[in-house]
């Protein structure tokens, strides 16, 4: 069995994988204050729950944002899983070219997002990544990662508006009745749910013009079905896509350097 991990600036996700297929999967809130021996306890208590001892690990797969928590989540696997984790980067076999003038520079998940795509729905394509921030990311048709653009996300533009604007009160991401809001809350809504949506429209039209018109269009991340549900651009939801990719690098750098059928 194989252990996905993915640091994110908001949450920590880990998957449990038999082969291609994705049994326990879970999402943790990221904490920059928990230690090792925290971590190492709270993943061996999920993997107990999912029904796997670290001794059916074949192998861990890591890919982190967050770099401090990067080394605590290495050492957590290694005392209390036995296994030194595969840690994602640009120097790694992915099966895509990374076209970005500093490969090194591109976020793990940006790069196991990009890998998933090309094995599992193929190019071009725009991947659209909603969490901590939202990464829009291009693939070729040939497996090339092209580069992207990065925005806030939905949730980071929600706490500024409550921390910078003094008179709008913090509100639930919820669609309002009508999209001219009538009052405060709902204007609110209105700005954050349909002003989102319509940024993700623009970009995903601006992305093929780019890529052409056979792109499609991938959603990951938290929020994805939250936009989905408001928009006919996003083709196909894929909410473990960066885990999916962990696997498959996992694979391709193992000795016969193949992904598995799917």
């Amino acid at each position: 069995m194989l252990l996905t991990i993915d640091i994110g600036n908001t949450n920590l996700t880990l998957g449990l994988y038999e082969g291609t297929k994705l049994g326990g999967r879970w999402r943790l809130a990221t904490d920059h204050e928990r230690m090792p021996d925290e971590y190492g306890l709270q993943i061996l208590g999920l993997l107990q729950h999912g029904g796997c001892a670290p001794t059916q690990l074949d192998g861990i797969c890591l890919s982190s944002v967050v770099p401090p928590l990067t080394s605590r989540v290495v050492q957590a696997c290694e005392q209390y899983l036995h296994q030194s984790p595969l840690v994602v980067s640009s120097e790694l076999k992915t099966g895509v070219t990374i076209l970005y003038e500093e490969p090194k520079s591109v976020g793990a998940d940006r790069i196991a997002d990009a890998v998933a795509v090309h094995f599992l729905f193929g190019g071009p394509a725009c991947v659209v990544d909603f969490g901590t921030a939202t990464t829009f990311n291009a693939i070729t048709a040939d497996g090339s990662y092209l580069g992207g653009a990065i925005s806030p996300g939905i949730g980071i533009a929600t706490d500024a508006l409550f921390q910078r604007a003094a008179k709008l009160p913090r509100v639930d991401l919820l669609p309002p009745p009508s999209v001219i809001g009538r009052n405060t809350v709902h204007a609110l809504q209105s700005g954050l749910l349909y002003g989102y949506v319509a940024m993700v429209e623009g970009m995903v039209a601006r992305f093929r013009q780019e890529l052409g018109p056979d792109m499609k269009v991938i959603a990951t991340g938290g929020n994805s079905e939250r936009i989905a549900k408001h928009t006919s651009v996003i083709q196909t939801i894929a909410p473990w896509l960066t885990l999916d990719g962990l696997r498959i690098i996992w694979e391709l750098n193992q000795n016969d350097g193949n992904p598995l059928p799917e």
